[in-house]
Formats: structure tokens, C-alpha cells, sequence
């Protein structure tokens, strides 16, 4: 009986091996056990690089982030965790295939968070310039409204509305009359020299006006 291990029927020399695999089991499931947290982590993450450097448009919502995140890191694991699971395992043998492939998963998960950052950050030199642009646009629009429209529209110069045509280059500015029935427009052209930039572009405002450009 002493040789028996109590309640199991086995040999005590055989059930010290058992725990042993099972303690060695708990411990790599405990260390592979990274890949949801690290999902829902990078999600967030990546919810706050789209607000800091947009990687789609010039600007992005955080819940917009957020939810491309979620889709990108699901598509990630499910595509991705395999293979980097197995790489893994070339080097670490004895790592069993679940927690290779969550290991795999979770740097999955670190890529696309990086991959979105490389990119906002790419992105980031090209929407300052054209943020600056579409402020010097608007500078230019109320300097020649100003001195170019009639009195009812002048009055509102500072209220302007602008519509982009072409990033970086070409807008449309309009301000509204008194009674707010009426737009007077212009064409502002940035990369122009400011003698030649701004012309009129007639009374459609930008609503009627994006509408036949879209």
C-alpha cells in the first residue's frame, strides 16, 4: 500500500511524473497566455494612433481606431498565429503547438499595431502640409472677399465654409450673405503666386457644389 499513490491505483514513482508534466503544462499555458489581453490591448492602442496619426484620412475618430484594430488583430491571429507559431517552435522544440500558437498570435497583434503606427506616421508630413495649406486657402479667400465682395457678404468674411477640390492645392471658399440666403464663392489655387490665386467662383454654395463634384 505504501507503494500506492492513495485514492489513484498507481505506483508513487509514476504519479510524481505525471505532476511533474502537468506542472510543466499549467506553466507554459500560464506564459502563452498573452495573446487576448495583448487583442484587446492593441486595440486600444491602435484606437489612439488613429486620433494621434491617422493611417486613413486626415483625421480619425478614436472608435473609428479602435474598431479597425479589432478587425485587423482578429484577421492577424486567424491568418497569422499559425505561422508564427511554428517558426517559433523550430527554435523552441519543446514548446507545445497551443502556446506557440498564441505566442505567434500575440506578435501578430504587435505587427499590426506597429504597421498602423509605420504608416500614420509616413502619412503625418503630407496631412501637416495640407492642414497648412487649407489654412493659408482660407487666409487668401477672406483677404480677397473682403475686398472683392459686395457689402452683404462682407460682413460675414471670417464665417467662411471651404470644400477641398484637390489636397494640398486647389479649395473652394464661400460665405454666406447677411440673411443667409445667398453664397458668394471663390476658387483659391495655394501652389499660385497670391496675385493670381484667388478668383471667383460664382453663388452655388458648397453643399449644391460637392454634390455635382461627388
Amino acid at each position: 500500500m505504501s507503494a500506492m499513490a492513495a485514492g489513484e491505483g498507481l505506483p508513487a514513482s509514476t504519479v510524481r511524473p505525471m505532476e511533474a508534466a502537468w506542472i510543466a503544462r499549467a506553466r507554459w499555458r500560464w506564459r502563452g497566455a498573452w495573446l487576448w489581453p495583448t487583442f484587446v490591448a492593441g486595440a486600444v492602442l491602435d484606437g489612439v494612433i488613429a486620433v494621434v496619426r491617422p493611417f486613413v484620412g486626415d483625421r480619425q475618430s478614436f472608435a473609428g481606431g479602435l474598431l479597425a484594430g479589432l478587425v485587423l488583430n482578429l484577421l492577424a491571429v486567424l491568418f497569422l498565429s499559425r505561422g508564427f507559431g511554428a517558426l517559433l517552435r523550430r527554435v523552441r522544440g519543446d514548446m507545445p503547438v497551443g502556446v506557440a500558437r498564441n505566442y505567434g498570435g500575440t506578435v501578430a497583434v504587435a505587427l499590426v499595431s506597429a504597421g498602423l503606427l509605420a504608416v500614420g506616421l509616413a502619412r503625418h508630413g503630407g496631412i501637416v502640409d495640407d492642414q497648412q495649406a487649407l489654412r493659408d486657402a482660407v487666409v487668401r479667400a477672406v483677404a480677397y472677399i473682403g475686398d472683392h465682395a459686395p457689402h452683404t457678404f462682407r460682413a460675414n468674411a471670417r464665417r467662411t465654409d471651404t470644400f477641398t477640390i484637390q489636397a494640398g492645392s486647389m479649395y473652394r471658399t464661400c460665405v454666406s450673405s447677411t440673411d443667409g440666403r445667398r453664397s458668394y464663392c471663390v476658387i483659391v489655387k495655394t501652389r499660385l503666386p497670391l496675385a493670381r490665386s484667388v478668383v471667383f467662383a460664382g453663388y452655388e454654395p458648397n453643399w449644391l457644389f460637392s454634390e455635382g463634384v461627388n
